[in-house]
């Protein structure tokens, strides 16, 4: 066992010891819990107003509704939303990459920005990486579909992914679980809050996670893409007046897993062209059997830690204004070992070795009146990332280049100053009808400083070992809006219509491998445009939700690769730049219907349809398509999502309840990587691409007395082999690498509450 699996099994015996009073205390958890029953509130628009009541496309989640879903991490809504894709990220344990309508950034790299912004009580996440956290003893979690600019603090592009963590009450509350199951997982969790005075409550939340890999060297028998992991969380909610009110919150999370690995789909070759024998990748490539061989020597590692605090502050100065505070630190610091080839050849081996540190600051004055809803708001985030990279590539150079020795480095500094302001103002025309407007203002600058070297045993490639320094800067602006209507038709039946601008800044290519590479990208820009209607039907026992979009998506930020000659020494170089694509067209629909016949009975269903192709992408490889690839499919796409779920609940009288639910996950084929075909041709990349597939979960669980519950919990019963995510460096010795989600699993959970 690994150091911080360790730890992982402390937490889990800690939590066994802190929760034994549990069964000892009242039976209170149907009053504690928000039910399915009872109407959601969300604060999507920054004020609390039921689901039904938001003229935006939102999905929101329950407790309740993310335990029925089987989510416990962040991950867990695939497919519960439409036009969703959050998967974990390629090639890493911590990342998560998240698309919502065909808009996203997969590239965990420290310089490239998300496009969908990370939440959690109402702080900004920067990083795709420490994204993937567990779910656990959270209110609910909201989906924001489209750009979101005008209400939240950054980068919202595509919307924004946000969890809302239980506040601690006067009102005592407890929740001790146990899991175990394939793969030697065991996870304990353990989460208690309640009032220390009659103004001062606090709560804590304590997990420990370990699970042996889903992959396994078939030579070494050593495990990759494992889980050991364990953090906390400690909150404090303090209500001096009734008007005025303090939350304070501290996280940390440690991780110490193992490889992330993959599978090669393309024969692999030197530098120049040649190809590498020894049965490197087998040709036809064979189904992925969850086996991998990582190159020897590699260190078998990938570590984190993640922590930070907020203070949020909320006074109500009358009936109609509140002022609102979030202050907030967060630490990032990841020492990734990646095995980008997913071979034993050291083609394309790197170390990533990240610090990064933020503070944001958000104030915001919200006016409440009998026609009037006004939020105005200032956002000032400061970042520093700095990272040391290693890219190790002796099989790269081959004989015909008299092989020998070959590592890259790369130290770098990113600096980004982000400062924006923002209103959004309702006004009810009517007590039907109301019209809302908003405009944001955001102007980023970004510092960014860099040294490369390289260490080789071939002459060739160490007559210029070290390349001078780069240091520039760049500022960007932009004026974003929003308009939209609505009209209560009914009381169950709301109509609206919504256009909204999204902005994402430049910035600097990190992965640059020749000078000039690095060199400033423009901001991506999308115009939304929506129309929807919310409506429930016979006595609120049919819900269905639809909306229909069409984005305008300029300039998105894509990274490819290719392969040249170095002026200077008439040698291969490998490019790897960073250029602003063109243009996006992306229209689509989605339904969301949940109904409950009888009351025993649960169905729900989430329909997306996508339609994504390229107005423009200029590509100056692509000379026979007139310097054009837009005949190419956008990545994350796929035409059709779908989920459709069923729970049945049997009342077994003293003995408490059975639930079985199950549910069947559908998304139709898509691509992996924005360079899918073969330079300059329009010939796919097969290996690239995820065919059509559905995926299977199911759970049966016994609640006993609204205290204790035990449930069998079975994913991907089918067993199905499918493709989440993918790698594309062709000009890296022709490397195209993609990732896989979990085999079948089954877990046995028991839960106790008060």
């Amino acid at each position: 066992m690994r150091k911080f699996g360790d730890k992982a099994r402390i937490a889990l015996l800690l939590a066994s010891v802190a929760a034994s009073p549990f069964a000892l205390a009242a039976p209170s958890y149907a009053q504690d819990t928000v039910t399915e029953e009872e109407e959601l509130v969300v604060t999507a628009r920054r004020t609390e107003e039921s689901l039904q009541e938001v003229p935006a496309s939102v999905s929101a989640f329950s407790e309740q509704q993310l335990q029925r879903l089987g989510a416990t991490d962040a991950t867990g809504l695939q497919g519960a939303v439409p036009n969703l894709n959050i998967v974990q990220g390629r090639g890493s344990s911590n990342a998560t990459n998240i698309y919502i309508r065909g808009v996203g950034q997969p590239d965990a790299l420290q310089t490239f920005d998300p496009a969908v912004g990370f939440y959690v009580d109402g702080v900004y996440y920067s990083r795709i990486r420490g994204t993937q956290m567990d779910l656990l003893d959270i209110e609910r979690v909201e989906v924001l579909r489209g750009p979101q600019g005008t209400l939240y603090g950054k980068n919202t592009i595509g919307g924004a992914y946000s969890i809302i963590t239980r506040r601690p009450g006067q009102d005592p509350h407890g929740l001790f679980q146990v899991t175990a199951g394939d793969y030697g997982q065991l996870e304990s969790r353990i989460a208690a809050s309640g009032p220390l005075t009659d103004t001062l409550a606090i709560g804590g939340v304590l997990f420990g996670a370990s699970r042996d890999g889903y992959v396994t060297n078939p030579v070494t028998n050593e495990e990759y893409n494992n889980r050991n992991a364990w953090g906390g969380r400690f909150q404090a909610a303090w209500d001096p007046a009734s008007n005025f009110n303090v939350d304070f919150s501290v996280d940390y999370a440690e991780e110490d897993n193992a490889l992330t690995m993959g599978q090669a789909v393309s024969s692999l070759t030197t530098i120049v062209g040649v190809p590498i024998p020894a049965g490197a990748v087998p040709s036809p490539l064979p189904e992925f059997n969850f086996t991998a061989r990582a190159t020897p020597g590699l260190p078998n590692s990938s570590e984190m830690t993640h922590w930070g605090s907020s203070l949020r502050a909320s006074w109500e100065l009358s009936d109609n204004l509140t002022l609102r505070s979030i202050s907030a630190y967060r630490n990032l610091n990841y020492t990734d070992y990646v095995d980008i080839d997913a071979t034993f050849l050291e083609l394309g081996d790197v170390l990533v070795d990240v610090d990064q540190d933020q503070v944001s600051q958000e104030l915001q004055a919200i006016w409440e009146g009998d026609r009037w809803t006004t939020i105005g708001g200032l956002f000032y985030l400061r970042e520093n990332v700095g990272s040391h990279q290693e890219a190790y590539a002796d099989d790269l150079l081959g004989t015909f280049l008299g092989g020998g020795t070959f590592t890259r480095t790369v130290d770098d500094d990113l600096q980004t100053t982000s400062m924006a302001a923002y209103v959004n103002a309702t006004y009810q025309l009517t007590d039907r009808l109301s019209v809302s407007g908003g405009l944001r203002y955001t102007e980023e600058e970004k510092d960014y400083f860099r040294t490369t070297s390289t260490f080789s045993s071939n002459a060739l490639f160490t007559a210029n070992p070290a390349r001078p320094p780069v240091n520039i800067n760049d500022t960007w602006d932009d004026i974003s809006g929003l308009i939209s209507i609505d009209y209560q038709l009914t009381d169950d039946f709301l109509l609206y219509g919504r256009v909204a601008q999204g902005f994402k800044s430049g910035g600097f290519n990190g992965r640059a491998n020749n000078p000039g590479e690095e060199a400033p990208y423009d901001p991506e820009t999308v115009t939304s445009y929506e129309a929807g209607f919310k409506s429930d039907w016979f006595d609120n026992t049919l819900r269905a939700n639809f909306a229909v979009f069409y984005n305008d998506y300029r300039d998105f930020q894509a990274r490819v690769s290719n392969l040249t000659t170095d002026p200077g020494s008439g040698l291969p170089s490998i490019e790897l730049t960073v250029l602003n694509a063109g243009q996006l067209e992306i229209s689509g629909a989605e339904l969301e219907l949940s109904y409950r016949p009888v009351e025993a009975l649960t169905l729900d269903a989430q329909i997306g349809y996508l339609n994504a192709e390229y107005g423009e992408f200029e590509d100056l490889r692509f000379t026979s398509f007139g310097n054009s690839r837009a005949f190419q499919t956008p990545a994350f796409s796929p035409e059709w999502t779908s989920r459709f779920g069923a729970a049945y609940t049997w009342d077994v009288g003293a003995e408490g309840s059975v639930v079985l639910a199950g549910s069947a996950r559908f998304r139709s084929r898509q691509a992996l990587a924005v360079d899918n075909t073969i330079t300059n041709s329009t010939t796919e990349i097969a290996g690239l691409f995820q065919d059509d597939y559905w995926l299977y979960d199911a759970s049966l669980t016994w609640n006993v007395n609204d205290i204790f519950s035990i449930a069998v919990q079975g994913r991907n019963l089918s067993d199905e082999v499918y493709k989440t995510d993918g790698q594309e460096f062709s000009s890296v010795g022709n490397i195209r690498t993609v990732y896989y989600g979990a085999p079948q699993t089954t877990s046995i959970v028991f839960t106790a509450r008060y």
